[in-house]
């Protein structure tokens, strides 16, 4: 009896570990992942049906229009920009015409404070004595006019240049000469031949000098 409990027992295992039961098992999983899968898709088509024709055509057109806001959008930006450089160069050109508006009347006067500076220079001032009061008075009279027209040239912005033994500078000085200067440090302006001028900063005439150089 015993034995034929334990051929009975065998035989079942046999027939549960087969082969061919281990896969149809195999299969039949391997198709019921496939109907799921197959399922899902079918759920997922159904909550995103494909757009209709004229919702296509709305979002093409949404598409345009939002490329043509924001291109337009970029030149109103660039045209504001140009508008702006444009205004603050305007009004750099109205600034710099009332600085140096009047650049050439100035230039021209520069002239006339050169000949009144002249003429007081060559009086002798032993000669300028109540003694001679006709030259007295006459010497007396150019320098108050020339006083009087270096403050007109100070109100207006503009300054004399006299450099004499100031380093010299290419962008207010114009060296007629260099030469060698007993005392002078080369590259100083050891004679100024005729005064300069700068209005508001800029070099109206350059100051005419001779500059020292290394024997």
């Amino acid at each position: 009896m015993a034995s034929w409990c334990v051929r009975a027992v065998r035989q079942s295992y046999s027939i549960v570990a087969s082969p061919a039961l281990i896969r149809g098992s195999q299969r039949y999983l391997c198709a019921a992942t496939q109907q799921k899968s197959g399922a899902g898709s079918e759920e997922d088509a159904a909550e995103k049906p494909e757009q209709s024709p004229a919702e296509k055509a709305l979002t093409e057109e949404k598409a345009l229009l939002e490329e043509q806001l924001k291109g337009m959008t970029d030149k109103y930006k660039r045209a504001l920009a140009d508008t702006e450089n444009l205004r603050t160069r305007s009004q750099k050109m109205i600034e710099d015409a009332k600085l140096y508006g009047i650049q050439g009347f100035c230039k021209d006067l520069l002239e006339v404070a050169d000949i009144l500076e002249k003429a007081t220079e060559s009086v002798p001032k032993e000669e300028v004595t109540s003694q001679n009061p006709h030259l007295k008075s006459l010497y007396d009279g150019l320098v108050m006019t020339e006083s009087q027209i270096q403050k007109v040239f100070t109100k207006h912005g503009l300054v004399k240049l006299n450099p004499e033994g100031q380093k010299f500078d290419p962008y207010e000085h114009e060296a007629l000469f260099h030469a060698p200067v007993e005392g002078k440090e080369p590259g100083t302006v050891a004679l100024v031949t005729k005064v300069g001028y700068k209005i508001h900063g800029r070099t109206l005439r350059p100051a005419l000098v001779g500059v020292a150089k290394a024997p």
